[in-house]
């Protein structure tokens, strides 16, 4: 063997698995990246997530299939494609979600380890918290949890009307309560973005028995008699295989399930539709994708407040001086978490993400003026969409059904509504009364909820939260078990937001890094 570990993806899993499993020196260990090193100092700077989304060498620019419920539009997916992943190019946002979340994942995988209790000190074992140790927060870890250094006066503005519209403030989201409306916490450390490339993998990368390797695209993993024994990939110089006592693949949710494919374990009519010779009849592989759909609210500013406008050059110039100042931004300063009226358990069914500036398409199509919008999901989707292979080339993107609103109920579309309405009554509140100018969309007060469906259906789009497509648990669909080994192959997990069974309450980011932690101490016990 030439290691005893190649893990496959150098995103937010695939870093800290190279660090912990690297950190006991007689474990060889080979990370492989398809993107590049994260050189770029917009990714450092975080602020410059407003600029890194029209970078397509940092990003896969996934789209998604035509959406029967969408009007039939493409939805862009962003996925980071460089070292630390998506968490090089994400909002920082650090959101854990709530024990109900972890206690529906032990009850489905069978398995208590997976239960909030269980959980709770993989979260606090990365950590490194600016507000010090509690019972829910660590300062130990290697992972820079902090407040921002900076707020837009219309972030504060988002927080009192959150709370003058009922719903309460709350200045920490993963504290005892979700619940209300307050400012994020985010990865960052020193007013820079802390990925998990930063936290994890560069502190690493001395190790004699820690390899990186970038620009190194995994065409499938090689196989013999019903164990993974390396894999074969791509660069720039031609094709190599490279042999390991266990392959881990940590891809994420689209690039996970799409290798499970070409190397042969999936649906066996599907793949060999596709010319691959089916291994394990795996139905589960791609089936279950999961996403939080988002409906944004926009809305004109009558002051120039917002950052649609800003000069780059004098941010620029400040944070490289002082690491302060709007540079230092994540862009969503404030949100918060509600549990509507048409929520169906104890848990916040609705989550808000604040933007002072008008951001429509992801901030791909420039408007004219300055305003500022309000991003809502609802958080607990029955809809479910899947991956299928296009051909069996590598490098040809998988194609993404995403399957929004696609639950025959309407229990998503309802919910959705609910959000966008709750969108409108906030930005209602005397908070913006300053600052309220007119409304961008939609464009007009929607008459009915057939008019505000309407509206869902031409506007919503992805708030970036892919899960399930290599689904954790104990039933004939599951792809991995609760140790996230592949059912029916030896010596192959997958450890990334493709094995979660249902989305977290929140961001995908922090649950994504403690399936990790999990992952190493399992497989070094």
């Amino acid at each position: 063997m030439d290691y005893d570990y190649v893990i496959v993806g150098g995103g937010s899993a695939g870093c800290v698995l190279a660090n912990r499993l690297s950190a006991h020196p007689g474990k060889r260990v080979l990370l492989l990246e398809a993107g590049s090193s994260d050189w770029h100092p917009l990714i450092h700077m975080p602020a410059g997530i407003a600029r890194l989304a029209k970078n397509r060498r940092l990003n896969w620019n996934y789209e998604t299939e035509p959406e029967p419920s969408l009007q039939q539009r493409r939805l862009w997916w962003p996925r980071g494609k460089t070292l630390g992943g998506s968490s090089s190019i994400n909002a920082m946002c650090y959101v854990r979600g709530v024990p109900a979340d972890y206690d529906a994942w032990a009850q489905a995988t069978g398995d208590a380890r997976w239960s909030w209790s269980q959980v709770l000190p993989w979260f606090l074992r990365s950590e490194n918290n600016t507000r010090g140790a509690s019972a829910l927060h660590a300062v130990d870890g290697p992972l820079s949890v902090s407040d921002l250094r900076y707020h837009n006066p219309l972030s504060a503005a988002l927080i009192e009307a959150g709370t003058s519209a009922g719903f309460g403030r709350n200045d920490d989201f993963n504290g005892p309560e979700q619940a209300g409306f307050g400012f994020y916490q985010v990865t960052q450390r020193d007013g820079a973005r802390c990925s998990a490339a930063v936290a994890f993998l560069r502190p690493a990368r001395a190790r004699p028995n820690l390899q990186v390797r970038t620009h190194a695209l995994v065409e499938r993993v090689l196989i013999e008699q019903g164990r993974a024994v390396g894999v074969q990939l791509r660069h720039a110089g031609g094709h190599e295989s490279v042999r390991a006592g266990e392959v881990i693949l940590a891809a994420g949710a689209i690039n996970s399930p799409q290798l499970l494919m070409l190397s042969g374990i999936g649906p066996a009519d599907h793949l060999r539709a596709h010319g691959v010779t089916p291994l394990f009849d795996a139905q589960g592989v791609g089936a279950g994708l999961q996403d939080h759909l988002d409906i944004c609210t926009l809305v004109g500013s009558t002051q120039n407040v917002t950052y649609d406008h800003l000069n780059e050059l004098a941010t620029g110039w400040r944070y490289l001086r002082h690491h302060d100042g709007p540079g230092t931004s994540n862009v969503a300063e404030s949100g918060g978490f509600v549990r509507s009226r048409l929520a169906t358990d104890a848990r916040c069914d609705i989550q808000f993400h604040f933007v002072p500036a008008l951001l429509d398409d992801h901030g791909r199509h420039r408007l004219d003026g300055i305003g500022y919008t309000l991003h809502a999901c609802y958080l607990h989707p029955r809809s479910r969409g899947r991956l299928r292979l296009r051909s069996a080339d590598p490098a040809q993107p998988i194609a993404i059904h995403a399957g929004y609103l696609s639950d025959p109920e309407g229990h998503d579309l309802a919910r959705m509504i609910e959000a966008a309405k709750l969108s409108r009554d906030i930005f209602a509140q005397p908070a913006f009364d300053p600052y309220r100018g007119a409304p961008v969309f939609p464009e007009s007060e929607p008459r009915d909820d057939a008019a505000w469906e309407a509206f869902i259906r031409r506007k919503a789009e992805t708030i970036y939260h892919p899960v399930g497509t290599c689904r954790m648990g104990q039933d004939a669909q599951a792809v991995v078990d609760s140790e996230l080994r592949v059912r029916g192959v030896a010596g192959l997990r997958v450890v990334d937001a493709s094995v979660m069974p249902t989305l977290p309450t929140g961001n995908t980011n922090a649950p994504t890094i403690m399936i990790a932690e999990r992952a190493a101490a399992l497989m070094l016990s």
